[in-house]
């Protein structure tokens, strides 16, 4: 099995309004749901957490899970400090129903559309609603992308005290985006009018990551930094694409340059790329440098040791914008990338540095899911209470992150997703199902399902069925069932 490649004050606060400490914005509309918090005082020594969360990474794609040609030296470091978790798994394998599974604790079976056109609806419950209520400060930078109504399921409305970034997925896609906003308020970027490009858009969240970090914090935090690369367009600033140019075999991407629109992602991605293969590696590089610049901040403030860090990608890695995955092999051992169920899709890098509680070089092999996270914070933040766990598909996994258990008990995982029209031809549904050892995917409910065990063929390529009958048959029944319950 292919493993990471080195060990890897409480004070009373009644929240009856959201504090908005951003200096830079002006003060937003409270728009949250009630918020009265449970009571904390000053000696409040509950953990920060930065939970860094990229788009689009394959599980290749990092020094620390076997790639070559790409450097990742912080990322690297970070596992090495803590524990790399080989069998996470993301909420689904696209943006939005995955970060949806993320934030709410819901897998494919209680997500109201597997699609990527999903939103999170206003009477959704999100971690950081339990997290804002439990009096932790809540900050949110870099992309949002599951709702966009102001008052019904903006950030600040899903529990998020401020932000910083992008609304919706399409504008996400741009490097150098034109305008962002600021607590719901939309406001140009200057540098990045009419086609500028003055400002690079991971650069502008790590900044603002570190002005958060570097204020006063009275209460614990949770910073959710959302970044929005490696995801095409590809684009990367001089100094990470000039330790790559020229070093790669390369296929000119040539976007709409020619007049013609040959494939569905020329629309969102119409300017040409030189060196695809350099583009990206620049990328993640640039993202590399900035989880080190956001250690080095942690350090310097004094709060590294009591605050978890947890670095992680939305899904697997794309084929947009003229980038290849297989040149780097980027979702190598496995097979899929984004928008497949195999594990290649959903199978993603998960690190986790907490330095007063996990020991450096610590390996966890056991399967979580984005939709452990909610119930996870909640556990960490004291208020399970909070939490309807029975309206919930995952379940707290706080003690792997804390280094108090190494095993859990097998449970069913399970993921949907539905391919829109106009990205394909037809419609489909994807189902996959993942318990113990082994895993079962399905390509529409009229295709054959494959059953494996991922354990031992991590590329899915041996078809079990015939071999276990009988879990074959109760996978294939609950396929039917989520299909005709919705």
């Amino acid at each position: 099995m292919m493993v990471f490649s080195q060990r890897l004050s409480k004070q009373i606060i009644l929240l009856s309004a959201i504090v908005l400490i951003n200096a830079c914005a002006e003060p937003a509309t409270k728009y949250a749901p009630d918020s009265k918090a449970h009571d904390t005082d000053i000696t409040d020594e509950r953990p920060n957490v930065v939970f860094v969360l990229v788009d689009d990474l394959g599980y290749g794609q990092l020094g620390v899970t076997g790639q070559q040609h790409i450097k990742t030296p912080n990322i690297n470091a970070l596992a090495n400090s803590g524990a790399a978790f080989t069998q996470a798994y993301s909420g689904g394998p696209v943006c939005s129903p995955s970060r949806i599974s993320l934030l709410t604790g819901l897998d494919g079976r209680g997500l109201h559309t597997n699609s990527n056109a999903i939103k999170l609806k206003s009477n959704n419950q999100t971690f950081a609603q339990v997290l804002q209520k439990a009096g932790y400060d809540t900050n949110l930078i870099g992309k949002f992308g599951v709702g966009k109504e102001i008052g019904v399921n903006d950030p600040l409305y899903m529990g998020f005290n401020n932000w910083y970034g992008i609304m919706e997925n399409i504008p996400a896609h741009r490097q150098y985006p034109s305008s962002i906003y600021i607590n719901n308020k939309q406001v140009a970027v200057p540098e990045n009018e009419n086609g500028k490009k003055g400002k690079y858009a991971q650069e502008m969240w790590t900044a603002k990551a570190e002005e958060y970090l570097r204020q006063e914090h009275i209460k614990p935090f949770f910073l959710f930094l959302s970044y929005t690369s490696p995801h095409a367009e590809l684009a990367a600033p001089k100094a990470f694409y000039q330790q790559y140019k020229d070093k790669f075999e390369e296929t000119p991407y040539v976007g709409q340059a020619d007049g013609k629109v040959d494939h569905y992602f020329e629309h969102f991605y119409p300017d040409p790329v030189e060196q695809p293969n350099a583009t990206m590696a620049a990328m993640i590089s640039a993202l590399d440098s900035y989880v080190g610049r956001l250690v080095a901040v942690l350090k310097t403030q004094g709060l590294l040791d009591n605050t978890m860090i947890i670095f992680t990608s939305d899904n697997g890695v794309h084929a947009e914008g003229g980038f290849d995955p297989s040149y780097f092999e980027s979702s190598k051992p496995y097979r899929g990338i984004k928008r497949d169920l195999t594990d290649g899709g959903i199978h993603v890098p998960f690190i986790v540095r907490w330095d007063s509680k996990l020991a450096p070089n610590t390996l966890v092999d056991v399967p979580i899911a984005f939709a452990d996270m909610l119930p996870t914070f909640a556990e960490m933040a004291g208020v399970e209470d909070l939490v309807n766990t029975a309206a919930i598909n995952g379940q707290s996994v706080y003690p792997l992150l804390t280094g108090e258990a190494t095993s859990m008990p097998d449970r069913l995982m399970y993921w949907e997703f539905v391919r829109q029209l106009g990205l394909d031809t037809t419609a489909s549904v994807t189902q996959a199902i993942r318990k113990g050892d082994f895993k079962a995917v399905r390509y529409g409910a009229d295709a054959k399902m494959g059953l494996y065990k991922i354990t031992e063929d991590q590329s899915e390529s041996k078809d079990l069925t015939d071999s276990y009958p009988e879990l074959a048959k109760e996978y294939l029944t609950f396929f039917d069932k989520q299909l005709t319950s919705q």
